[in-house]
């Protein structure tokens, strides 16, 4: 089925090219170690590097860091086409984020440091905004970042982090100042090796995405040079999340509409085996019928989602319809696979159909990048006016 669709506008043939090449790496690479990196909890960094040397990592950054380039349209190719190979695991939807982050706010010299790294696929980064106590109310957050000498020192925990067993490259949400709000907080690059003071926790075990490795994070009085705080001053790590977020909750609607592709295709192909009372389920109208919601749903998602993915190229995609994209297309997702599932009978509840897998993968989608209850305030907020 694909991303595109026939009038989207922000589509060439660059783009064409590179989801073909993108599918064919995923069919080859990443489809065949799905089972294996669910059970061992995360994806190979091979895997990475791999993704690196083909060229998926950086398609959104300019040349002069290793990228090809390109816009923001080309990480929305690979987000899409992850899903649509069943894939939830491999975390670039998080790389692709710290990579914006750098190229929005981070000074030149941030630049040509860490993206090449991220780019190539020898560094992996991760996001640690949450913390046990501390989702989207990131105002809140306990985590420090004191100033000793030339150095910060940092104090907190983190949890529900994405690569957070990988990764090498973390942006760290922190209070420079605890007495000032949302004022107070900054983002601090940190890198993990040789750290002291820096400690991973368990890697999480969770209803879905087991092969996305998760984990709590612990900073004790962790040292790291000033000149890692992102962009030029303190202070601006909230607008800077907030600017960023509306591309985060974007990944999460090309996650669902990749996820539910692959689940229709997966489902359509068994009803036409599975034989019922003499027929194809196929044959029944009941299934025809759930079909033909699950196809529509899907084709009125990926028209939204493309004309988001246009607004993200334009530098256009506003918080509210960020929201509305994330909040649609994650209750379309859990919708869809709940059919998909039903459809599979009893074989859907066994987990060597990927409908099951996918089943448990998608309930967080309504959770993380903000609850889609944050979402639906926010979306309100843009009404009321």
């Amino acid at each position: 089925m694909g991303l595109f669709t026939p009038t989207a506008s922000w589509v060439q043939d660059e783009h064409h090219m590179f989801a073909d090449a993108v599918g064919r790496v995923f069919a080859d690479e990443l489809a065949p170690n799905i089972e294996k990196w669910n059970e061992q909890g995360r994806v190979d960094r091979a895997f990475w590097k791999l993704a690196g040397d083909q060229g998926l990592l950086g398609g959104a950054v300019p040349e002069a860091y290793g990228g090809a380039g390109g816009g923001k349209g080309f990480d929305a190719i690979v987000i899409y086409e992850q899903g649509a190979v069943g894939d939830s695991g491999w975390g670039f939807s998080i790389q692709s984020i710290v990579l914006h982050y750098l190229l929005a706010y981070g000074t030149e010299e941030q630049k040509e440091r860490w993206i090449p790294g991220l780019v190539s696929g020898e560094r992996v980064a991760a996001i640690a905004m949450t913390e046990p106590g501390t989702g989207s109310d990131l105002q809140s957050i306990k985590t420090t970042a004191e100033k000793d000498g030339n150095q910060y020192r940092i104090n907190g925990s983190k949890t529900f982090i994405t690569n957070g067993q990988t990764a090498d490259l973390i942006v760290v949400v922190a209070k420079t100042d605890k007495d000032a709000g949302a004022k107070g907080v900054s983002l601090i690059l940190l890198e993990t090796e040789g750290a002291d003071g820096f400690r991973r926790g368990r890697n999480l075990k969770k209803l879905g995405m087991k092969a996305n490795d998760t984990s709590e994070l612990f900073f004790e009085d962790v040292k790291v040079p000033q000149t890692n705080l992102l962009g030029a001053e303190e202070g601006q790590g909230f607008y800077q999340l907030m600017k960023q977020l509306p591309w985060e909750r974007l990944a999460i609607a090309l996650t669902a509409l990749g996820s539910i592709d692959f689940a229709l295709k997966e489902t359509v192909a068994y009803v036409q085996e599975r034989k019922a009372f003499g027929q194809r389920v196929m044959d029944f109208q009941n299934t025809r019928f759930k079909l033909a919601e699950i196809k529509t749903k899907a084709e009125i998602l990926r028209s939204f989602v493309n004309d988001c993915v246009a607004r993200a190229e334009a530098g256009t995609l506003d918080a509210a319809t960020a929201s509305m994209a994330k909040y649609w297309s994650s209750e379309t997702q859990n919708e869809v696979m709940h059919e998909c599932l039903q459809l599979f009978g009893g074989y859907g509840f066994m987990m060597e159909y990927p409908i099951a897998r996918l089943y448990a993968d998608a309930r967080v989608q309504m959770i993380y990048g903000g609850t889609n209850e944050i979402m639906k305030e926010l979306i309100a907020r843009s009404i009321d006016v």
